[in-house]
């Protein structure tokens, strides 16, 4: 096994991890979530590296042209189940927050899903199918997601800032979460469309 795939192997090691510091709370609850984000972007920059250490070391396989997406399905998908268990992606708004974020998760997770299976057939026809732009920009708006829902916003309140000021962070961070959460989404289902109309003659076969 080559390097990039080692590195790629190490984001999915990562994850338990993360989990473990988010959900289980080992610690305050300000550095569980400092531990858990840095855990996340360790993880994710690990993305960037394996993609090019294959590229400049021409160590491109077709095992890592698998592993890598499902490391980042695997990383992203267990981020925001823990969100919905924990309601963070909620925040404090009304019931249609909730219902909103459920909903949206189960659109994520359901194109992942779908473009793995899509991978699959392709496989199966000795095709192995690249990443997409679009696919990419989903990536990154929910590596943004997960980054800005990990936000110790509790910090501010250990400084002397105005309890209006304060609230109106509180709520431009709720917002920026459900926005956020929303483009993702978005995006993840236009990658879907773009990603089978790209495929159709794989697709056809079957």
């Amino acid at each position: 096994m080559n390097l990039p795939n080692k590195v790629t192997l190490l984001r999915i090691g990562l994850i338990p991890f993360f989990l473990i510091v988010y959900l289980a709370q080992p610690f305050h609850e300000i550095v569980n979530l400092w531990l858990a984000m840095v855990i996340f972007i360790i993880a994710s920059i690990t993305d960037a590296i394996d993609g090019h250490l294959a590229r400049k070391h021409k160590l491109v396989t077709n095992f890592g042209k698998l592993i890598d997406p499902l490391a980042d399905k695997l990383l992203i998908c267990s981020a925001l189940v823990a969100f919905v268990y924990t309601g963070a992606l909620r925040g404090q708004f009304s019931a249609w927050a909730g219902q909103f974020s459920i909903w949206a998760v189960i659109i994520l997770i359901s194109r992942e899903f779908y473009v793995s299976g899509l991978r699959l057939i392709a496989l199966e026809q000795r095709i192995v199918l690249p990443a997409l732009k679009g696919g990419k920009l989903k990536m990154g708006l929910q590596i943004a997601l997960v980054v800005v829902v990990l936000l110790p916003m509790q910090m501010l309140e250990l400084f002397p800032i105005p309890t209006l000021f304060l609230d109106w962070l509180f709520i431009l961070h709720r917002w920026a979460v459900l926005i956020l959460l929303a483009l993702a989404t978005v995006v993840s289902v236009h990658s879907a469309v773009t990603y089978t109309v790209k495929n159709k003659d794989v697709l056809a076969k079957q």
